[in-house]
């Protein structure tokens, strides 16, 4: 039986070189394949798991030599820390190794929303020249506002300030006082959720999934957003009401959107059909820290993770 279980795929040279010496079982589709995945950890000590392995109850029973979870990202909402703390078993995230993925995704993103000329290709194809249709918007002297001020939200500052954007974020546990607002590439500026949500031409969330953060973004909040705001989610499904934020698309309440998380993932067609018809909307499958120079890195960052836990045990 294996002693490392690895769920969901991951860069194949970290594992070779970095759990040399270790049983592994390595098939990225075990995920989907819950009973095989169950019979997989009778003896495993370690799994490691991107966002949609559920660590939670049936998985932990199934595994009662299990001693080190390996999240293959930052995100702990799929894994009951709790439990895994009451157990003894060390939970280690990637940080910090996919912040540049994320922070990338989001300017670029931003850029391609306020352009809005991206999307011309079958047009021009066959003859039309659509230029007045595609006038958009510069990103130059636009405010950026951060809902949540961590790592991840830092180098998206630091790539918006680059481009001349003006930076503003909420965040509870950053006190306005902090040195944090000061970083070397200026400031931000520190503002209530309502002011910043308000105020801001794109707005970037950088928040966990919790209690409080749950449909964060709903009707209320997109009703107080300017009505040619970009939105974008690169943080967890569930943080925006998809259906409030679909029908503020459709009706015109707002400039445009991107989402790369929802509350289900994989998105079914019967949750998609919410989107269609949706203008100046991005959809991506959770993929925006996930590249391939990010791939190695959490890779690497985990799979060290993993083996020093094992090897001190």
């Amino acid at each position: 039986m294996p002693d490392v279980v690895i769920t969901e795929f991951m860069d194949e040279d970290a594992i070779r070189e970095g759990l040399k010496g270790f049983d592994v079982l390595y098939d990225p589709k075990l995920v989907d394949r819950e009973q095989d995945l169950m019979r997989a950890l009778a003896e495993a000590r370690a799994i490691i798991v991107r966002n949609r392995t559920q660590v939670r109850a049936p998985l932990l029973a199934a595994a009662p030599m299990l001693q080190v979870v390996g999240r293959l990202g930052v995100g702990l909402d799929n894994i009951d820390v709790a439990a895994c703390k009451d157990r003894r078993i060390a939970v280690y995230p990637a940080s910090g190794a996919n912040d540049v993925s994320v922070a990338e995704y989001v300017i670029a993103t931003a850029m391609l929303l306020l352009r809005g000329a991206y999307h011309a290709t079958d047009r021009v194809t066959v003859g039309a020249w659509p230029r007045n249709d595609l006038m958009g918007r510069e990103i130059l002297g636009k405010r950026l506002g951060l809902v949540g001020f961590g790592a991840i939200a830092k180098e998206t500052a630091k790539r918006a300030a680059a481009l001349g954007m003006t930076v503003c974020a909420y965040d509870p546990f950053v006190p306005a006082d902090s040195p944090a607002w000061s970083q070397p590439w200026g400031r931000a500026e520190p503002l209530g959720f309502d002011d910043l949500v308000a105020s801001c031409d794109v707005i970037s969330l950088h928040v966990p999934l919790t209690q409080e953060t749950h449909s964060l973004i709903g009707r209320e909040a997109l009703a107080r957003m300017r009505k040619d705001a970009i939105l974008i989610n690169a943080a967890r499904g569930g943080v925006v009401d998809e259906a409030a934020l679909a029908a503020a698309l459709k009706e015109g309440r707002l400039g445009g959107a991107a989402l790369d998380v929802f509350e289900e993932e994989p998105l079914s067609a019967a949750r998609g059909e919410v989107f269609v018809g949706c203008p100046n909307l991005v959809l991506t499958p959770h993929i925006a820290g996930v590249t391939r120079e990010s791939n190695v890195r959490v890779s690497w960052v985990t799979v060290e993770n993993v083996r020093k836990h094992l090897m001190g045990a």
